[in-house]
């Protein structure tokens, strides 16, 4: 079991250490399952089993870090015996490091997960079988993935857990799809079919003539992925306490109290719900959760031990100050509702391309991208023609923002490079009275 290999190279390598010296090691390890579809068959298949150390040699404000394989025999000891000294050697070499903190007081933590999930072959099935006479196209990734922390102060941290997720798409011609995707730590074929049923009924509405929109400003729904997407831009900087401070937030007026957003915009970072363990490379233990705007107003950033070094404040994040588990409060419009409520304007599930057009403003721009359609009297008429945007979050999830739905939906990032990801969002979908299309 890995967890116990870890503690056994932890016991080890302390008594390595010579004095002065301390350690941290991290790891990262997953068991994972990877499906790819195209035209709704198995195309291929296989998985991954691997497992990452990285090995941090410290002494006073100095510190040196190798990554190291672990295949989870005892060679593992070997990999660290030979390591040792070429850290050693690497921390005459480099300066002291005037932010470097590390926690001091130990304390260790155990999650497990409680679900456990079928086998892969279990859940092709029921992907096929829902997806049946569709080109579905996609990539399921499923298993456990792991995470631990030890140092020398004999603090020991471990999180394991089971969960999957599926990327997909159902092609309609030409480039006409729906994307969508879902994930979780429980397999549920039924909402999976669901999903599949919906995506199918809107394949019906990309066959119809293109609606061409001249630039201006519309009512619009956001589904919970196309809200996402505008969300994610927060996370360059903009939830950072190091930003703010630099004056390179894109949410610094909200910050400084320059501006509010709407009532009904409560964001958090709620580790404990998310799939990223509690516990971060520096051993410090996150918070269940941190407010970061509350009723429309700044409460809180995210914290890395170096911004609170540098600040003299107390962590409450990982090294990289973005959200990990970005959760946003949801409203009362029922979902099904949304079309009614929108009356006549735009149905958005899914954007692109974003970037800041004036970050200063928190004014981002983006393209629209698959299912995206324009609707009259609630009800929609015909897919809408690929628009760029260009509006401020400020005004979008300020003044502008009329209702946000009831149900809310789990969106985790799908990438895999070098290990699957982690980073989720629990977001509802969001109306608003004028989004400004500049072409």
């Amino acid at each position: 079991m890995m967890r116990a290999h870890l503690q056994a190279l932890a016991a080890a390598l302390s008594s390595l250490l010579r004095e002065g010296e301390g350690y941290t090691l991290w790891l990262e390890a997953e068991q994972t399952d990877f499906v790819r579809f195209n035209h709704g068959k198995v195309r291929q298949a296989g998985a991954v089993e691997q497992a990452y150390l990285d090995m941090r040699l410290i002494r006073g404000q100095r510190q040196a870090t190798q990554q190291l394989s672990l295949s989870g025999g005892a060679d593992d000891l070997a990999l660290l015996e030979a390591a040792l000294p070429e850290l050693r050697a690497a921390l005459e070499q480099v300066q002291e490091d005037p932010f470097l903190l590390l926690n001091e007081q130990p304390q260790s933590s155990e999650r497990i997960g409680q679900h456990t999930l079928p086998p892969a072959e279990s859940m092709v099935a029921d992907i096929l079988a829902a997806a049946e006479g569709h080109d579905l196209v996609g990539i399921l990734a499923s298993g456990q993935m792991s995470f631990g922390f030890a140092n020398h102060l004999g603090q020991f941290n471990w999180q394991q857990g089971e969960s999957w997720n599926f990327d997909w798409s159902l092609y309609s011609h030409g480039d006409k799809a729906v994307k969508r995707s879902q994930a979780g730590t429980a397999w549920d074929a039924a909402a999976l079919g669901r999903a599949i049923d919906e995506a199918a009924g809107q394949l019906e509405w990309l066959k119809l003539p293109v609606k061409t929109l001249e630039p201006g400003e519309y009512r619009a729904y956001f589904t919970p992925s196309a809200l996402g997407a505008l969300l994610n831009m927060l996370n360059w900087g903009g939830v950072s306490e190091k930003e703010v401070r630099s004056k390179r937030s894109p949410l610094l007026k909200l910050a400084e109290g320059e501006v509010k957003l709407s009532p009904l915009v409560h964001l958090a970072e709620a580790g404990g719900e998310g799939l990223s363990p509690l516990f971060q490379r520096e051993g410090f233990i996150r918070p269940e959760r941190v407010e970061l705007i509350a009723g429309g107003e700044h409460r809180n950033s995210l914290i890395d031990p170096r911004s609170a070094r540098e600040y003299g404040l107390q962590p409450n994040t990982g090294s990289m100050e973005f959200a990990e588990a970005m959760q946003l409060q949801a409203g009362d419009l029922p979902r099904d509702q949304a079309l009614q409520a929108l009356g006549t304007g735009v149905y958005l599930s899914n954007l692109w391309y974003l970037n800041f057009s004036d970050r200063s403003a928190c004014r981002i721009t983006g393209m629209t991208r698959f299912a995206c359609f324009w609707v009259e009297d609630g009800k929609i008429v015909a897919p809408l023609g690929v628009m760029r945007f260009d509006d401020s979050l400020f005004s979008l999830l300020g003044e502008q923002l009329e209702a946000l739905t009831a149900e809310r939906e789990l969106l985790v990032d799908a990438g895999s490079y070098g290990g699957r990801a982690t980073q989720s969002k629990l977001l509802p979908g969001a109306l608003v009275k004028s989004l400004r299309f500049s072409l």
